[in-house]
């Protein structure tokens, strides 16, 4: 615990130029005494940390000491690997800066851990794209990618239906989402999200633009992704639920948001524990396919359409199995 704690203050202070005793210990959710020991330790095993005094002082490392990764443990090593997305970079055009990350990082291993790179390919693949998709890349990804690392404006050609718009980009990051790039960037005062493959053609400037120092990517991403889900949701059905199919609708990702919301407007349960609730559905249409995967856990109550096509169901999936057992019987009897 202790040697773990040791290299990640070393480290701490090799990104930083200069932390006190007490940002390292919020840093590392310890008192500064523990701090003021583990820098002791450090200087008494040869690093060469030192403290400076006053206002803008702390502890630093001597300008250049960089340590070797010798602290690291085979599982850091290995998830390091596992991280390294060698596809979605390969699509960006920063295949050749991986592979040169790698090395380096092979380099700076300890023996004992140089086989991490194989032990994590023998044992996990991750594959993108959805299936039926085309796997090569847009292609004007490689060049958005620049201008994302950059921070370049870009004028974006896109098509949209059976046009083409032209719009001047902030590009702020790129999106990887069930093997479809999108592209997230400021517009005048807007963000926006556009997918890659639509891009007929980008011109990107000299010109640079000032990212939002407080814009969260991921966050904005899960935000829009919600939004889209909830907007497509512009019907109700009232249905009953039995236990059974209440605990089943957790699992069934086919309808977004469906057990929170059923479960935030059921009633109190029955005698036999079945609810009433609604249910946000994107359509009636689209709500007979999803509730017909809970079976005769729910009934239908609104709207009468779905009601009577449902119980329709339910009455050709009891003939069949009653004419199942028919001919299972049939088989069954003796001859004569």
């Amino acid at each position: 615990m202790r040697a773990s704690r040791l290299l990640s203050l070393l480290l701490l202070l090799q990104t930083r130029e200069a932390l006190t005793a007490a940002e390292l210990a919020r840093e590392l959710e310890v008192s500064e005494r523990t701090v003021y020991r583990d820098v002791l330790a450090l200087s008494a095993a040869g690093v060469p940390i030192y403290a400076d005094r006053g206002r803008a002082g702390g502890y630093r490392l001597l300008a250049g000491y960089r340590t070797r990764l010798t602290g690291m443990t085979r599982d850091e090593a290995e998830a390091l690997f596992l991280a390294g997305l060698p596809g979605p970079a390969g699509d960006m055009g920063l295949a050749d800066a991986v592979a040169a990350a790698e090395l380096k990082l092979l380099a700076a291993l300890p023996p004992s851990l140089r086989d991490a790179p194989a032990r994590t390919g023998q044992r996990f693949h991750l594959d993108v794209p959805g299936w039926y998709r085309e796997t090569a890349p847009p292609q004007w990804l490689a060049e958005l990618a620049g201008a994302v690392w950059r921070d370049r404006v870009v004028t974006l050609h896109y098509r949209r239906g059976e046009r083409e718009v032209t719009r001047r980009v902030c590009p702020y990051g790129l999106v990887l989402k069930s093997g479809t790039w999108y592209l997230v960037g400021r517009v005048g005062e807007d963000l926006r999200t556009y997918r890659v493959d639509r891009v007929v053609a980008v011109e990107q400037h000299e010109e640079g633009f000032d990212r939002d120092p407080g814009f969260d990517l991921a966050g904005h991403w899960r935000t829009q992704a919600e939004a889209f889900l909830r907007g497509m949701l512009r019907a109700e059905v009232t249905i009953r639920l039995s236990p059974a199919g209440l605990r089943r609708l957790r699992h069934l990702a086919e309808i977004p948001f469906g057990y929170e919301a059923a479960v935030a407007a059921a009633d109190e349960p029955d005698g036999q524990g079945w609810v009433r609730t609604r249910l946000p559905v994107e359509s009636v249409e689209v709500a007979y396919t999803q509730l017909l995967a809970l079976g005769p856990e729910v009934e239908v109550i609104e709207p009468p359409e779905l009601r009577s096509r449902l119980a329709e169901a339910a009455t050709r999936a009891a003939a069949l199995y009653s004419t199942a057992d028919d001919r299972s019987a049939d088989r069954a009897a003796p001859s004569g």
